[in-house]
């Protein structure tokens, strides 16, 4: 927009456009919004804190600890929840 103002206000002569150099057509292919690999990546995240959950649960009843094993395993469920959340959220809308 700018250069073809340069050229008005220049008046200069406009240059020579090769043919193609527009785009012609767009194809879009349909895929799948579900990625497996991600999936499997969230399936074994899952793995890995229902491990932790269980060895915060034994650490706690075998050992004097001042706080509530809640305090641990609860923001890590909830963050996992919410990443889980949002990866369904945003294949679903798709």
């Amino acid at each position: 927009m700018f250069a073809n103002l340069l050229q008005l206000i220049a008046r200069r002569p406009q240059p020579e456009v090769a043919h193609g150099a527009f785009i012609s057509s767009v194809v879009v292919h349909e895929r799948d919004p579900r990625n497996p690999r991600a999936e499997r990546l969230i399936f074994a995240c899952w793995v890995l804190i229902a491990v932790k959950h269980v060895g915060i649960i034994w650490a706690c009843h075998h050992y004097p600890i001042p706080f509530h094993q809640l305090w641990v395993n609860f923001p890590t469920w909830l963050l996992g929840a919410l990443a889980t959340g949002i990866y369904l959220w945003r294949v679903r809308r798709k």
